[in-house]
C-alpha cells in the first residue's frame, strides 16, 4: 500500500483519479466525484480495482507536473536506461478518458501493464470482450470502459496483463474511456492531441493567475488543485476526491469528503478572488445560491456537487480500508447535523462577493433575509459545530461567533450596498450575541476563549476571532487565546482542531493535526504582529506537502506522514490565503473583517460577466 502522499492527481474537473508513485491508479469514480469507483486499491487491495504501469525491472521513480497543469510526467529509471510515463484526463468532451504515455528516454526498457476493473466500489467484476476494432471493452450493468493500446494484452475480467519494450524514440499509448454501456461505442481520441489540448487548457488557466512573490509555485499548484476539484457543469468545488483515508493511521475518523461544504465558502471566494479567478469566484457563489435556495428551515452544511441534499452515510464492508483503517463510509450524515456557523460563512461569502465586485445574484438578498430570519430563531440552540462532532449538540463558542458574523455581514450589505432590510433588529441581535459570546464563551481563568461555554478546552477555531472581526487583533482576549492554543494544542509545531481525548465527540480519540488550522495560527501571528513567526510557521508548512506540491487535511507528527482525505480543498484553500496574507497588499483577514473594501472596476465587472472554462 503507497503512503498517501506518494499519490499524485489527475482530473478533467468532473471527476478525478489518484495515481502512485510506483504507476499504479488506485483510485477513480466514474462518471464524477461522488459517483461508485472503478478503481479502489487504495481502500482495500489489488482485487478492488487498478491501474499500473511501470517497468518489468528494478528501478526507481521521481515525478513533476508540467509547469501550470494538471499533466504529471514520472520518470523510471532502471540499470539498463529510463523511460518517461505521462498521465492526464483531458478536459470532458463527451465522456471521461485517462490517457497514459509511455516514451522511452534511453536504453531498452521492459515494461509491464496490469488492469483490474471492479465496479461499484471494488465488488462487481465486468464482463471483458473484444471489440471489432481491436479495444478491449468491460461491461458492468450501466458501466462501460473501453482500453485502447497498441500494446499486446492478455486475460480478461478478472485481470488483464501485458508486457512490452521501449526504447529511446518510441512511445506506446494506452486510452481509457469511460460511458455508459447503453450507448454506442465512441470513436477514439487522437493521445498526442489530447495532450496538447489538455496542455494548452490548464496552462491558459493557470496564466491567469495573478500571484507573484516567494510563494508563487505553492499558491499556483495549489489553484490548480481547487480547479481540478470544481465540479465544472456546477461550480461546486468537493472538499477531496476520496473518501475515508483516515485521520489517524487504523482508526475509525473516516469521512466521504466528495461533497461540497458551505463552510468553505468565504475562504474559497476570498482565495480565488484574490489570485484573480473572478470568474469561478461567480460560479462557486452561484452553485451556493441554487444549493441553499428553498425554506431555510432545511438549510445543510454540505450538499451534492450539483446540490443534491441526500447524502445517505454507509458503510461497506467488503473494503479493507486504507492500511486497515475501517470503516469504509459513503456518504456523509453530518449533512443533517445543525451547525450555526454554516450561516455566518453564506453571510460572509455572499457580503465579500459584494465587496469583490461580482455582478449581484438577483435571488441572493431574498434568500439571505429568509435565512436571518431563521437563524433569529435558533442561533440561542446548541449545535454539532464546525467540526461535525456526534457526541450531541453543545453551545459551541464558535458557532456563536459565525452567527455575529451573519448579522454583521447583513448590516454592512445593507450599509455599503444599500439592501433593504430590517437593519435595527438586525444590530440589536448582533449586540445581543457579541455580549453573549463574551460572557460565556471567555474563561478568566483560562485567559481564552473555549470551544464550548461554561467548559475549559480549546478549540483552533477560535483563531478565527479577529479574522471574521469579532474583535480586533490588539483586544488582549484575542491575544490570550492565541497564546492559551500554543500551549494546548500544539504539537510539533502543528496545530490540533481540539483534545479529542478529552472532548465528548461521540468518537474514539486520536487524529492528525489539522492543516488548515495551523495556516489559520499562521495566519493570527501575522494579525498580532508576529510576522516572523507566521513566516516561520507557513513556511514549515509548506515543507509538508508532497513532491508534487499537495497536501491532505492533516498530519500525523509523529509518523511524518500525511493522513486525510487527499487532496484537501480546505488545505489548499488555507495555503493561498495565508500566502497572500503575507504577501498582498490586500490582505484576505483585513477584506473578511472589513478593515478594507474591495472596490473593482467596472472593466473587471464586465470581464466576470463572461466565461473562462
Amino acid at each position: 500500500m503507497s503512503r498517501i502522499e506518494d499519490y499524485a492527481l489527475i482530473g478533467d474537473c468532473e471527476t478525478a483519479a489518484l495515481v502512485g508513485l510506483d504507476g499504479s491508479i488506485d483510485w477513480l469514480c466514474l462518471p464524477r466525484f461522488d459517483s461508485d469507483s472503478v478503481f479502489a486499491k487504495l481502500l482495500g487491495g489489488d482485487n478492488n480495482g487498478c491501474w499500473l504501469i511501470r517497468p518489468d525491472e528494478q528501478h526507481s521513480a521521481s515525478r513533476h507536473y508540467r509547469p501550470g497543469t494538471l499533466i504529471l510526467e514520472t520518470t523510471f529509471k532502471t540499470d539498463n536506461g529510463c523511460v518517461r510515463l505521462t498521465d492526464f484526463m483531458p478536459p470532458k468532451v463527451n465522456g471521461s478518458k485517462i490517457v497514459r504515455i509511455v516514451e522511452g528516454l534511453a536504453g531498452k526498457i521492459r515494461m509491464c501493464t496490469e488492469l483490474v476493473v471492479r465496479f461499484d466500489y471494488g465488488v462487481t467484476v465486468p464482463w471483458t470482450s473484444r471489440l471489432d476494432d481491436g479495444a478491449l471493452s468491460a461491461v458492468a450493468g450501466a458501466h462501460m470502459l473501453v482500453l485502447r493500446t497498441g500494446a499486446a494484452l492478455r486475460g480478461g475480467s478478472e485481470k488483464i496483463v501485458g508486457s512490452f519494450s521501449v526504447e529511446p524514440g518510441q512511445q506506446l499509448t494506452f486510452v481509457l474511456s469511460y460511458q455508459p454501456s447503453y450507448l454506442p461505442v465512441e470513436a477514439p481520441i487522437d493521445p498526442e492531441e489530447a495532450l496538447r489540448e489538455t496542455d494548452r487548457f490548464w496552462r491558459d488557466w493557470s496564466g491567469r493567475c495573478n500571484q507573484e512573490g516567494p510563494y508563487s509555485d505553492a499558491v499556483v499548484r495549489s489553484l490548480v488543485t481547487l480547479k481540478a476539484l470544481t465540479f465544472r457543469p456546477s461550480g461546486g468545488i468537493v472538499a477531496a476526491p476520496t473518501t475515508s483515508l483516515p485521520e489517524q493511521i487504523g482508526g475509525s475518523r473516516n469521512w466521504d469528503y466528495r461533497f461540497c461544504w458551505v463552510r468553505d465558502a468565504t475562504l474559497t471566494l476570498l482565495a480565488l478572488m484574490g489570485a484573480g479567478y473572478y470568474d469561478e469566484a461567480r460560479r462557486w457563489r452561484d452553485w451556493l445560491l441554487r444549493a441553499v435556495a428553498g425554506d431555510p428551515t432545511q438549510l445543510q452544511i454540505m450538499y451534492g456537487v450539483t446540490g443534491e441534499r441526500r447524502l445517505t452515510e454507509w458503510e461497506v464492508p467488503w473494503l479493507a480500508g486504507y492500511e486497515g483503517s475501517k470503516p469504509v463510509r459513503i456518504g456523509n450524515a453530518a449533512h443533517a447535523q445543525l451547525q450555526l456557523d454554516v450561516y455566518g460563512e453564506l453571510m460572509d461569502a455572499l457580503h465579500q462577493a459584494r465587496c469583490g465586485g461580482l455582478p449581484e445574484n438577483e435571488r441572493a438578498w431574498d434568500i439571505q433575509c429568509a435565512l436571518l430570519h431563521h437563524l433569529k430563531s435558533i442561533w440561542t440552540e446548541p449545535d454539532e459545530g464546525i467540526w461535525e462532532v456526534r457526541g450531541g449538540r453543545r453551545h459551541f463558542t464558535y458557532s456563536k461567533v459565525m452567527a455575529w458574523v451573519a448579522f454583521d455581514r447583513a448590516i454592512k450589505s445593507a450599509d455599503e450596498f444599500g439592501m433593504a432590510g430590517p437593519v435595527d433588529e438586525w444590530k440589536e441581535l448582533r449586540a445581543e450575541i457579541h455580549d453573549d459570546v463574551c460572557r460565556r464563551g471567555y474563561d478568566p481563568k483560562r485567559q481564552s476563549f473555549v470551544q464550548v461555554y461554561g467548559e475549559s478546552l480549546l478549540d483552533a477555531s477560535l483563531l478565527l476571532i479577529p479574522a471574521v472581526g469579532f474583535l480586533p487583533p490588539e483586544d488582549p482576549r484575542v491575544t490570550s487565546t492565541i497564546s492559551a492554543i500554543e500551549q494546548d494544542l500544539l504539537t510539533d509545531g502543528f496545530v490540533r482542531r481540539y483534545d479529542t481525548g478529552s472532548a465528548d465527540d461521540g468518537l474514539p480519540p486520536g487524529e492528525g493535526m489539522f492543516l488548515a488550522c495551523s495556516f489559520w495560527l499562521a495566519d493570527a501571528y501575522q494579525m498580532v504582529g508576529r510576522h516572523a513567526d507566521a513566516v516561520k510557521l507557513f513556511e514549515r508548512l509548506l515543507g509538508l506537502c508532497n513532491d508534487v506540491g499537495l497536501l491532505s487535511e492533516e498530519y500525523d507528527a509523529p509518523r511524518r506522514r500525511l493522513v486525510g482525505n487527499f487532496p484537501q480543498a480546505f488545505s489548499h484553500i488555507a495555503l493561498v490565503n495565508t500566502a497572500h496574507n503575507l504577501t498582498h497588499a490586500e490582505k484576505p483577514f483585513e477584506q473578511r473583517r472589513g478593515s478594507t473594501t474591495r472596490r473593482l472596476s467596472t472593466k473587471l465587472n464586465d470581464r466576470v460577466g463572461g466565461t473562462h472554462e
